[in-house]
C-alpha cells in the first residue's frame, strides 16, 4: 500500500505529518512511502533526509492524491484539496468535523473514507494516538517559554550582589495536558505557580506538580466523563470571575487553556481583568484559534493593551519537535488498523468508528457515545452486588473449614509416612528422630511461608535467607565420613537446597535495586 504526504499549503501550518524517523516505520509496517517536493521544510526536513530515509519525492500534491491508497495531512484539506482525492481513499488528518461540516459533506460524497485525529476517544488504549494530547502538551511548555520572553524578567527569585529580585508568580487556567505541561515548565524554571480548574478531580495532580490549587467556595464540579469541563452554573462563573480578578492584580503571567470542544473558547479573562494587571504582565491564549479565553485576544497575533498588557495570541509550533509527535501518533493508529499487510476499517473498534467522520460515502459522525461503563440489557450500568454481613460471615466460616479439613488430611498423610519410616528404618540409629524433625520442620516453614501476605515477600526475603542458613548450618552439624548414611545424605542435600535459597535471595535483591538505580 501506498502512503503518501502532501505539503501543507496554509502559510500558518509550520508541520508536516511524517519526519525522516516516522518514514522508515511506516516502511517497517510495510508501506510505500511519497512524499511532497519541500513538504517538510518548514519543519526543517529537507527532501535529502526523506529520500535517506527511503521514502520517494513527488513533484505535486496531485500527484500524492490520485496515487497514494492513504493520505497523511496535519491541517484540515481545503475543498480543492478534496477535488484532488480519490473514491475510497483513506484520510487521517485534523479534520474538526463540528466547525466544517461543508468539508466533510464533500468528503463524504467523494467517498472518501477519512479519520478526524482531533476527534480520537480519549481511552487508556486510545493514547498513543492523541494528536490533542501531544500537541498540547508542546503548547504547554511554549507558553510558558513565551510568557517568560515577553515578560523580559526572571521567572526564579534571585538576590544578587546588585539586590534582590522576586519570583514571578503564573497563574494557569485549565490543569488539562496543556495546563499541567505548563505547570511543570514554569515550576522548573523557579516562578511561583497557582492553577485553577472547575475538576476537583486534577486538584492532586496540580498539587503534585508543585502548584498551589485555587478554587472557589462552591460545591459544584466541572468534570465529565469526556475528560474536559462542562459550562458551570451562573453563581459558580461568578465566583470564579472574582477569584480571577484577585489574582490578575497579583499574577505576573496568565495561561488560559480553557477549552470545549465544538464549542468557541469560554470568556475567563474580561476586560476589567486585562485593566486590573500590573503593566508589563502577560496573558498566553492557547485558544485564541477558538476566539480566545480573554475577550482581547487575537488569534494569530500579539497585542499589547493600553495599561501595558501583552496578549499572545499566537505560539511557536515547535514544528520539529512537533511534527515527530503528531508522526508517531499517525504510525500508532496505522498500527491499529493492521498496517499494510492486514489494512483494514473495522467499524466495530472503538477508536476507529468515533474517529472515522466518513465511512462508504456517508457522514459518519456525530458518533454513538462511549459507553464506559459494563452496562446490561442495553441500559444504565449496572452497580455491583455487595455480600451482606452474614454471607461475609459463611463464607469466611467455609474458608476456614476447608483450611482445617486439608491440614488434618496433611497430619495424616506425614503420621502415615512416619509410621512406615519408623517400621523400615534401622533400629541401631537416630534416623527415626532425625526425620521426624525434618518432617515436622517442613510442615512448619511450609505453612509460615504459604500464610504470609504476598506484598510480604520481599522483605520476608531476608528471614528466608537467614533460615536457610541454619539449615545449612545444621545439616554442617549432621554429616559424617559415612557418605552412605542416609542421615549425611538428607544434610548434603538440605546444604544445597539452602544454598540456592541464599545466592538466588542476592541475585533477585541485586536485580530489584538495580531497578531503582538512574
Amino acid at each position: 500500500m501506498k502512503v503518501g504526504i502532501p505539503a501543507e499549503i496554509a502559510q500558518d501550518e509550520l508541520r508536516v505529518a511524517a519526519t525522516p524517523k516516522t518514514v522508515k516505520r511506516l516502511q517497517k509496517q510495510g508501506f510505500d512511502v511519497y512524499i511532497q517536493h519541500d513538504a517538510g521544510i518548514k519543519a526543517n526536513f529537507s527532501d535529502k533526509e526523506f529520500e535517506e530515509a527511503g521514502a520517494k519525492i513527488v513533484a505535486s500534491a496531485a500527484d500524492i492524491y490520485r496515487d497514494s491508497d492513504i493520505v497523511l495531512k496535519v491541517k484540515e484539506p481545503t475543498l480543492e484539496e478534496v477535488d484532488l482525492m480519490h473514491e475510497g481513499l483513506v484520510l487521517l488528518s485534523h479534520l474538526w468535523p463540528d466547525q466544517n461540516k461543508e468539508l466533510i459533506q464533500k468528503l463524504a460524497d467523494k467517498k472518501v473514507n477519512a479519520v478526524a485525529m482531533d476527534a480520537i476517544p480519549r481511552i487508556s488504549r486510545a493514547q498513543k494516538m492523541d494528536v490533542r494530547s501531544s500537541m498540547a502538551n508542546i503548547a504547554g511548555y511554549r507558553a510558558v517559554i513565551e510568557g517568560s520572553y515577553h515578560f523580559g524578567r526572571f521567572l526564579n527569585g534571585q538576590i544578587t550582589a546588585a539586590g534582590k529580585v522576586d519570583p514571578a508568580k503564573v497563574l494557569v487556567i485549565g490543569a488539562g495536558v496543556a495546563g499541567l505541561a505548563a505547570i511543570g515548565a514554569a515550576n522548573s524554571l523557579g516562578a511561583i505557580v497557582r492553577a485553577f480548574d472547575t475538576r476537583k478531580e486534577v486538584a492532586e495532580q496540580i498539587e503534585s506538580m508543585g502548584a498551589s490549587f485555587l478554587t472557589v467556595e462552591i460545591d459544584e464540579d466541572g468534570a465529565t466523563s469526556s475528560g474536559y469541563s462542562k459550562e458551570m452554573s451562573k453563581e459558580f462563573i461568578e465566583a470564579e470571575m472574582q477569584l480571577f480578578l484577585e489574582q490578575a492584580k497579583d499574577v505576573d503571567i496568565i495561561i488560559t487553556t480553557a477549552l470545549i470542544p465544538g464549542r468557541p473558547a469560554p470568556k475567563l479573562i474580561l476586560d476589567y481583568h486585562v485593566a486590573a494587571m500590573k503593566p508589563g504582565s502577560v496573558i498566553i491564549d492557547l485558544a485564541a484559534s477558538a476566539g480566545g479565553n480573554c475577550t482581547q485576544t487575537k488569534n494569530g497575533e500579539i497585542v499589547t493593551t493600553e495599561n501595558g498588557v501583552i496578549i499572545v495570541g499566537k505560539l511557536d509550533q515547535l514544528p520539529n519537535q512537533a511534527s515527530q509527535l503528531y508522526g508517531n501518533n499517525l504510525c500508532h493508529l496505522l498500527d491499529d488498523m493492521g498496517k499494510a499487510e492486514n489494512f483494514k476499517i473495522d467499524m466495530n473498534d472503538d477508536v476507529i468508528s468515533r474517529s472515522m467522520v466518513t465511512f462508504d460515502g456517508k457522514v459518519n459522525w456525530p458518533p454513538a457515545p462511549l459507553q464506559v461503563s459494563p452496562t446490561a440489557g442495553g441500559g444504565a450500568a449496572t452497580k455491583p452486588v455487595l455480600p451482606t454481613p452474614e454471607e461475609l460471615k459463611a463464607q469466611e466460616a467455609a474458608i476456614a473449614k476447608k483450611k482445617a479439613v486439608s491440614t488434618a488430611i496433611g497430619l495424616g498423610v506425614v503420621g502415615l509416612l512416619l509410621f512406615l519410616i519408623g517400621k523400615f528404618a534401622p533400629q541401631e540409629s537416630n534416623f527415626l528422630q532425625h526425620m521426624t524433625v525434618f518432617v515436622l520442620a517442613v510442615f512448619v516453614g511450609w505453612q509460615l511461608i504459604t500464610n504470609v501476605t504476598h506484598a510480604l515477600h520481599t522483605p520476608l526475603m531476608s528471614v528466608t535467607n537467614a533460615i536457610s542458613g541454619i539449615i545449612i548450618v545444621g545439616g554442617l552439624l549432621q554429616t559424617t565420613n559415612d557418605a552412605s548414611s542416609p542421615v549425611t545424605i538428607i544434610a548434603l542435600v538440605a546444604i544445597l537446597l539452602a544454598s540456592i535459597n541464599i545466592v538466588g535471595g542476592f541475585l533477585v535483591t541485586h536485580r530489584m535495586l538495580k531497578m531503582f538505580q538512574k
